[in-house]
């Protein structure tokens, strides 16, 4: 009686060990969440494991705890890698890519750690630290259960037929057979790591060829000739701006106050939908799209690129005579890529000097970065038309702290930008509910900007608004397009034109359907800027020195 009650614990404990195991490698995420689910899956590497444990006693020699302590341990890697897998299109919106992602996991991690409070940082290092402490733990306790069954002589064999008809049923899904058996098996996680590893290979021992250089000559650029033109990309702005009934309703009154400035101002509105090469992240695939003509989608080309003289929409009009500038305000460093775009001066976070409260990791806010910018380049009278790329930053995930929108701009250039009790200083953040946050950040964009362009209404300018991306999967949601919006300010009613004949549309809500991909919008904008049949400007590449220095 005993001895049958022992074996019954001893089978129930290997059940339960197994079945750990088995979610340990084929739960599921709850979207847009970071917590996990079953499907009630099978993993094959599971019941791989097993025979092979079985083996490994018959022919080999019983397992030390050692050896049982090792594959816990390669098990709670293999999880780690099951849980970025299935979270990361939930939470970022595309697979994760370890060789150029984990570049980035340390400024993430700072601007984390700038944006919440400390005790809430703690507490999550500690929770993580403990949940793997756990993790590891249980992985181990139920292999030592599986052990126990499998090293004894009944339980060995019933283990060993049992996983080899399920190894076999797993196979035959290569067959294709009328009955499939791959629906019930999870993808196993180490195609994951084979992939990434695939991908990492590649990217060191080969040389990918790229497209061949696009040219940015040709259009006589006579409609804008000395106008200035202003290039802002708009930080995480997505076509969710406009599918998100909340985000649309909440915005809604912003942005016709920026139409309604913009038209005040003398100036009309084209706007449409472009395909962006990137989503939830990767500002700089988009900014490179953009700049170069080229369809450019993974880290590798990205620089690749960099390393080769390429023709560029800023050398474009630093040959027409312009000033060429970058206006980067979440620069903390210096920006070697600069040189390959061809600007002349980079206003990063020290030129910039801000005097004022921090609002977050990114500190600055996006109105006094353009109040900065128009003070020291756009207000002298005697200078040559300038080529500004700003991309924006208060926009940015955590979207909180937003900065107050400050009506007296000549107040944003003193030791005291905005008043010392702030309600938007002091708002806390929901990360489980961002989308409120990022709205937020929307409606104070198109707000500062509808107070710029009343602030220059005398300005000959044009302002091309766009986004670079959708915010993350967790924001934008489930099946979220890549399409991002494009706004074109002008007073030059050609330019408008000749936008509309390309597929925009006057105002500020685009049609649904996206007008081209991104890389094709510099092809268009160009065209829009030229008098057709007019002579065509000579192809030019000219060597640019870059200025990081204080602003004069």
């Amino acid at each position: 009686m005993a001895g049958s009650l022992l074996q019954t614990r001893r089978w129930l404990a290997f059940a339960a060990g197994l079945l750990i195991l088995n979610f340990a490698l084929t739960f599921h995420n709850i979207w847009p969440t970071p917590w996990i689910t079953t499907r009630h899956e099978i993993s094959i590497e599971i019941v791989a494991l097993l025979l092979l444990l079985v083996l490994w006693e018959r022919l080999h020699r019983p397992l030390t705890q050692r050896g049982l302590h090792g594959i816990a341990l390669l098990l709670t890697l293999m999880c780690i890698g099951r849980y970025a897998e299935v979270t990361a299109p939930a939470l970022y919106g595309r697979r994760i890519n370890l060789y150029w992602d984990a570049q980035h996991l340390p400024a993430v991690a700072a601007m984390l750690v700038e944006a919440a409070s400390p005790w809430l940082v703690a507490a999550v290092i500690v929770a993580g630290v403990g949940l793997l402490a756990l993790v590891l733990a249980m992985l181990r306790w139920s292999l030592t259960q599986v052990r126990e069954v499998t090293r004894s002589n009944r339980g060995g064999k019933v283990i060993a037929v049992m996983s080899s008809i399920v190894i076999v049923a797993y196979l035959l899904g290569y067959a294709r057979l009328p009955v499939s058996v791959w629906p019930w098996f999870s993808l196993p996680v180490s195609t994951t790591y084979w992939r990434q590893a695939e991908f990492m290979w590649t990217a060191a021992t080969e040389s990918k060829q790229l497209p061949p250089p696009i040219s940015m000559a040709g259009p006589n650029l006579d409609r804008v000739r000395g106008a200035d033109l202003m290039v802002m990309f708009v930080e995480s702005y997505g076509a969710m701006a406009y599918d998100n009934p909340l985000v649309a309703t909440h915005t809604a009154p912003y942005r016709e106050r920026f139409a309604n400035a913009a038209q005040a101002s003398g100036r009309r509105v084209a706007s449409a939908f472009v395909e962006s090469p990137t989503f939830g992240g990767g500002s700089w695939l988009a900014h490179m799209s953009f700049f170069t003509g080229l369809d450019v989608r993974e880290q590798g080309d990205y620089n690749l690129l960099l390393t080769q003289s390429r023709d560029s929409l800023t050398r474009r009009f630093k040959a027409e005579g312009y000033r060429v500038l970058a206006l980067m305000p979440g620069l903390k460093g210096a920006w070697p890529e600069g040189s390959f775009y061809g600007f002349e001066t980079i206003y990063g976070e020290a030129a910039l000097a801000y005097p004022g409260p921090d609002f977050g990791w990114w500190r600055i806010p996006d109105q006094y970065s353009l109040a900065r910018l128009a003070a020291i380049e756009l207000e002298p009278a005697d200078r040559p038309p300038v080529f500004a790329f700003f991309p924006t930053i208060s926009t940015h995930m955590p979207f909180r702290p937003t900065p107050p929108f400050q009506s007296d701009w000549s107040r944003l250039l003193t030791e005291t930008p905005y008043a010392e009790q702030s309600a938007e200083l002091a708002a806390a953040l929901d990360w489980t509910d961002l989308v409120p946050a990022y709205a937020g950040t929307l409606a104070y964009t198109f707000e500062y900007l509808a107070s710029f362009l009343e602030e220059r209404a005398k300005d000959e300018q044009v302002l091309v608004l766009l986004g670079d991306h959708q915010p993350p999967a967790s924001v934008a949601g489930a099946a979220a397009r890549w399409d991002v919006p494009v706004h074109i300010v002008a007073s030059q009613d050609a330019v408008i034109d000749a936008l509309l004949e390309a597929g925009f549309v006057a105002g500020l809500i685009p049609e649904p359907v996206a007008v081209a991909p991104m890389y094709e919008l510099p092809t268009i904008l160009l065209e829009a800027f030229s008098t057709p049949n007019a002579p065509k400007t000579a192809p030019t590449n000219p060597d640019v020195s870059i200025s990081y220095d204080v602003p004069r």
